[in-house]
């Protein structure tokens, strides 16, 4: 495929504005061809639908499709679009469970379409350089604090409560995305504690132990409810100094001294989300590593629940 994707966006919400629309309208591998929201609005001069049935109706040409709606109703759209031979690009996390997932990976496989589970924090700057650094040493323990605010984040967005939206765990799988690329070892879930309010069905905060294949323990602290300096931490003690990746990934230091750092994470993460997308649809390949969507769901299978206070935007 020489000439651009056609790339059709689905879902227009805060993600889709800030990042997926800017990625795409940069990357000439792509042309935007059509957008689809139920409650959003047209871009420009741009055919809008409200559904993916009315896109495909409508007989434009669609490659490929990106879909940045709440996990809940993502499966059903992903789906879809397979089965018309659409390539499909998943915002994260990428279905509302794992069995949806796999479900998605082994139907993009029987159609020959490329899937592509998205994980945009392991593009950040700091990733790659902190992967290779550990990889060369033992792991003694390590902190992960994934601490943002989710009304700054995710204003009025009552669907992150509600069954499937992932609560705390939509940003802290950010977090578990680094630690799985980073750690040379499987992670596994030894305690955990998840913080619910009483009038939500999904976590606002969780505290989590984790334990490597070697014993190492990495402690990690999750929390929706911060205010002020907002925290994207993971710090990895070893037998050859300490490894500091903060900023979301952004910014790694080694013992104090600075090894890489980028202004701002999400702009670089996007453009190159969408370059690797091409380049699977290009080699007629998928990307579907479910690793940090296992932690999120062995987290919840051996926590303890723990129900605080209601929480009002």
């Amino acid at each position: 495929m020489s000439q651009p994707i056609r790339l059709a966006l689905i879902g227009l919400g805060k993600i889709a504005h800030d990042q997926h629309l800017p990625a795409i309208a940069n990357d000439p591998a792509f042309e935007l061809v059509a957008t689809v929201s139920r409650h959003g609005e047209a871009i420009g001069s741009l055919p809008f639908f409200a559904t993916i049935d009315a896109l495909a109706e409508s007989g434009i040409a669609v490659d490929a499709v990106a879909l940045c709606t709440p996990p809940q109703v993502r499966r059903a759209l992903a789906a879809t679009a397979i089965d018309r031979g659409w390539h499909v690009f998943l915002e994260k996390p990428p279905a509302a469970s794992l069995v949806e997932a796999s479900a998605l990976r082994a139907l993009a496989a029987a159609k020959g379409v490329s899937l592509f589970a998205s994980w945009h924090s392991r593009h950040a700057a700091g990733v790659e350089p902190a992967r290779a650094w550990l990889a060369e040493r033992m792991l003694r323990d390590a902190t992960i604090t994934w601490a943002e605010d989710v009304r700054h984040w995710h204003p009025g967005q009552d669907w992150i409560f509600e069954p499937g939206g992932f609560g705390v765990f939509d940003p802290a799988i950010n977090a578990l995305s680094i630690a799985t690329r980073i750690f040379p070892r499987a992670l596994f879930v030894e305690t955990a504690e998840i913080e619910i309010p009483a009038n939500r069905a999904a976590a606002i905060a969780a505290t989590v132990r984790f334990r490597d294949e070697a014993g190492s323990a990495i402690d990690a602290r999750f929390d929706f409810l911060k205010q002020g300096t907002q925290s994207w931490d993971i710090v990895a003690h070893t037998d050859g100094g300490t490894l500091t990746l903060s900023e979301g990934g952004t910014a790694l230091a080694i013992d104090g001294d600075a090894k890489a750092s980028g202004a701002d994470e999400l702009a670089s993460e996007y453009p190159a989300l969408y370059r690797r997308f091409a380049e699977l649809v290009r080699a007629g390949e998928s990307e579907v590593d479910l690793s940090p969507l296992q932690l999120v769901a062995d987290i919840h299978l051996k926590a303890r629940i723990r129900i605080v206070d209601p929480f009002a935007w």
